[in-house]
């Protein structure tokens, strides 16, 4: 399972419409489609079931759906304390690392 695979899921979910979860998503929907399918083959069923342009989450979408939705808020939230922590450590060291590159060349003679 991949991460905008999960993305996807989610997006459609919200959506109901392939077209417009990949729009939202900035795919194109045969990409979009695609996804889904290889989501849906690794668990081993439908996540959608579909009818006549309408679609609607299958029994296995809405039993997965809360384990998707908590991935991709882990998924956030490592990535905003990983921008916390660099950007913490970067003040913490006493400059941005071009702030300190700047500072190693003017170390060693070099114009700057």
């Amino acid at each position: 399972m991949e991460m905008h695979q999960v993305r996807y899921f989610l997006a459609l979910c919200d959506e109901l419409h392939f077209t417009r979860a990949a729009r939202r998503c900035g795919v194109k929907q045969p990409s979009l489609t695609r996804a889904i399918k290889m989501l849906e083959k690794e668990l081993g069923g439908a996540l959608f079931e579909r009818e006549r342009g309408n679609i609607r989450l299958s029994e296995l979408g809405r039993a997965i759906a809360p384990f998707l939705e908590n991935m991709n808020w882990c998924e956030q939230s490592a990535k905003y304390k990983a921008a916390d922590f660099n950007s913490s450590q970067s003040r913490r060291n006493g400059g941005t690392d071009a702030q300190m590159a700047l500072s190693r060349r003017r170390e060693f003679g070099f114009a700057g």
